[in-house]
């Protein structure tokens, strides 16, 4: 018998679960966690969620659950971080792959129930939107939340909802979900946050890694993905809250209406009427400008100008803080270059590497 995690959104979420894994149980016997291979185009250039039939090297657990060793890789073009989080921490990587809709991944969870006999199931969602309704004009990523509650929902096995970093996702603030936030489950620490300090190097999660960064004493505002989203980074910002799973899906009109979808169309269809768009489509269309763009040199002159730049302007929004993904996407270069920019910042200013946040000086240097 093992635990189970659920990451309800896949990417981040995947971190986060390894990190309150620790946080509550230590390092002996390790979680398996059951989540998406969807990373943004930063990593993946493909649109939408990774499939089985996606990767290489995948071990089948149960006739239709395969876990990611960190032998397994994406077929190109696709891109995904499950290869190398699995050869970085001790837990299992098991892959939800939503092609067949809510009902798929409910059959997929109740065969993994059924293999491992769990001690515990929990559904982790770093941010809280999975408590939206889906009608928030603030909301950028619903789907994959509202598809895993519609799944989970349907398993017929004890289930535990936790909500970690309330608000940090930059899509439902905190004060949207005090109210439907249950009991504080752990507040994670500093120390906390070692076991998955390494993987926080090199992961592109924003919502984790402020996650992270308020754990270890980071506050303020931070300016977060393509659209320069404020963030509060707050002491609610590291604590973990469990929340009623029927009243989520109560809640949550995309996850009602998905419920019996038996593919990622349907899903897709449902997303555009109860929210007015997919995700997936917004993928797609940022896929299509990005492949249009002619790639950008990284000069660490011309880099280090536009820095100072835009640190300027976020000053005078009152920004604290940001994220490398965030700063990639405003220098427009592209998510390959995303690292080499890190590097270069780092070595240039590393009285502002608050890691993994990149810290704006409250005056030029």
């Amino acid at each position: 018998m093992t635990r189970l995690i659920v990451a309800a959104g896949g990417g981040g979420d995947a971190v986060a679960a390894a990190m309150l894994d620790a946080a509550l149980y230590g390092d002996e016997d390790p979680a398996v966690i059951l989540t998406y291979a969807w990373d943004r185009l930063l990593v993946d250039p493909v649109p939408g969620p990774r499939g089985v039939h996606d990767f290489t090297g995948l071990e089948q657990l149960t006739p239709s659950v395969s876990a990611v060793p960190a032998e397994a890789r994406p077929i190109a073009p696709a891109g995904s971080t499950l290869p190398r989080l699995a050869a970085e921490l001790p837990h299992t990587f098991a892959l939800v792959d939503p092609h067949r809709g809510a009902e798929g991944i409910a059959r997929q969870l109740a065969e993994l129930v059924s293999h491992l006999e769990p001690k515990s199931i929990d559904l982790l969602d770093v941010g809280g939107d999975i408590l939206a309704r889906g009608d928030e004009p603030t909301l950028r990523s619903l789907l994959a939340d509202a598809l895993t509650l519609a799944a989970c929902c349907q398993v017929n096995a004890p289930i535990r909802l936790l909500v970690a970093g309330p608000g940090l996702d930059g899509e439902l603030p905190h004060e949207h979900l005090r109210g439907v936030l249950g009991p504080l489950v752990h507040t994670f620490t500093a120390k906390d946050t070692e076991s998955i300090s390494s993987v926080l190097e090199w992961h592109p999660s924003e919502a984790t890694g402020m996650l992270a960064a308020t754990a270890r004493g980071a506050r303020g505002t931070c300016e977060v993905r393509d659209a320069g989203l404020p963030v509060s980074l707050t002491d609610e910002g590291p604590t973990v809250h469990e929340a009623d799973m029927d009243e989520a899906l109560s809640r949550n009109r995309l996850a009602r209406a998905v419920i019996a979808t038996e593919n990622l169309d349907e899903v897709e269809a449902h997303s555009r009427e109860v929210c007015g768009y997919s995700e997936i489509d917004y993928e797609r269309n940022k896929a299509a400008w990005l492949s249009e763009r002619p790639p950008l040199e990284l000069d660490p002159d011309t880099v280090l100008a536009q820095l100072d730049q835009f640190e300027a302007e976020a000053r005078s929004r009152g920004v604290t803080h940001t994220t490398f993904r965030h700063i990639t996407e405003a220098l427009n270069l592209n998510g390959g270059q995303r690292h080499a920019l890190r590097e270069l910042l780092i070595n240039s200013h590393p009285e502002q590497y608050d890691a993994p946040l990149w810290r704006i000086t409250t005056s030029p240097e």
